[in-house]
């Protein structure tokens, strides 16, 4: 490959966290190796991306797509004419932008812009957080050069020939955590506490929000402490609910923007089981506790969490046992130091910290 070429890319998908941070860590990737190279987004309008893409410094185009509701929904009788439209506007921003290849990370809008990538003769990669196949990338498969995935077993969606087993791609800044010290300080935390960390995605897990709202008591100890992550839908909620237990050690945001100095102050994490979460938290190497989210297609988070629960990697607390079994599991975990170790060090065996430049790599390959 001419490193100087100013090669052009699509990065297409969104609608989640789960989908857009791999779609930034790639594209991070691709102007690390090529600096001249010119990256273009495709999302659905109104969506998460349209707002997270700018921010990360680059350009995006928002398709009226939107997703198929899954059971009988009036919704479902426009999506026929928002797919056509947004197909005819895919093609459009293809033609103008001639893209070298384009890549798909899942998400509404990957599928009208990778079928009129391929259409048009140009080379296309899915990437494939999950341990089941999306219905957009299932739309997608016969059509693309090559899939990237991060489980085993995936030959049960895509064809052999075309999969490349590589994890997903994860932030940067979780490849080098700082240190403990500083970490705890920058969230006004003490140390020498056992700190527990809260994730619930960045709009917030009702389940397991009510799970710590409901068990404060709990919590008064002076050993321990806790950041909890409350998502934007319940931060407020949250807030006046726990006033009256009145801990300092329990410290409530609406949204972590340095994940990387939450998961170096955490001694264990709680977690919905989203791909990327998964992903990441085995780069960390920190014990988890998982709450899967049954609201998700094909019950996927439940399968991620076991992937790892089988390997004694990670512990699981059902979402509908959660409100009396969560703080309780993570309280017993934080006191056994043997099984924090043992999980761990298993945790780790899982990571795939390289996963973005072995897409990258393939990508390269494709256009060469």
């Amino acid at each position: 490959m001419d490193m100087q070429k100013p090669y052009r890319f699509i990065l297409s998908g969104g609608g989640t966290g789960g989908h857009i941070f791999p779609a930034l860590a790639i594209a991070d990737e691709i102007k690390n190796q090529l600096p001249n190279a010119e990256i273009l987004f495709v999302g659905a309008e109104g969506k998460m991306e349209m707002q997270k893409v700018p921010e990360a410094g680059y350009k995006i185009f928002g398709l009226p797509i939107a997703g198929i509701q899954r059971s009988l929904s009036i919704k479902n009788l426009s999506f026929p004419f928002k797919l056509l439209n947004s197909l005819k506007q895919a093609k459009k921003i293809v033609k103008n932008f001639k893209p070298d290849a384009v890549i798909g990370v899942g998400g509404y809008a990957s599928g009208p812009t990778l079928r009129a990538a391929s259409n048009l003769g140009i080379p296309c990669l899915l990437q494939e957080q999950n341990s089941y196949a999306g219905l957009t990338n299932k739309w997608l498969r016969k059509k693309v050069k090559q899939i990237c995935v991060a489980y085993d077993g995936m030959e049960k969606y895509f064809s052999q020939s075309k999969l490349n087993i590589t994890g997903n791609p994860i932030r940067k800044d979780l490849l080098n955590l700082p240190a403990k010290k500083e970490a705890l300080k920058s969230f006004d935390l003490e140390e020498g506490k056992k700190t527990i960390l809260v994730l619930g995605g960045s709009l917030g897990a009702r389940t397991i929000n009510e799970s710590i709202v409901q068990n404060l008591e709990l919590l008064n100890n002076d050993t321990i402490q806790m950041l909890w992550q409350t998502g934007r839908l319940y931060h407020k909620e949250m807030l006046s609910r726990s006033d009256k237990a009145n801990l300092d050690n329990v410290k409530i945001l609406e949204f972590i923007k340095n994940m990387g100095a939450a998961y170096a102050a955490a001694d264990i994490i709680i977690s919905r089981a989203g791909a990327l979460s998964v992903s990441e938290l085995a780069v960390v190497a920190k014990p988890v506790v998982f709450v899967p989210s049954p609201n998700v297609a094909e019950d996927h988070q439940t399968k991620n969490a076991m992937a790892l629960v089988k390997e004694n990697a990670a512990e699981i607390v059902k979402d509908e046992n959660s409100i009396k079994e969560l703080l309780p599991t993570t309280l017993s975990l934080l006191q056994n130091e043997d099984k924090q170790t043992e999980l761990a060090k298993n945790i780790k065996k899982m990571a795939k910290p390289s996963a973005t430049q072995d897409i990258v790599s393939i990508i390269f390959k494709m256009i060469e």
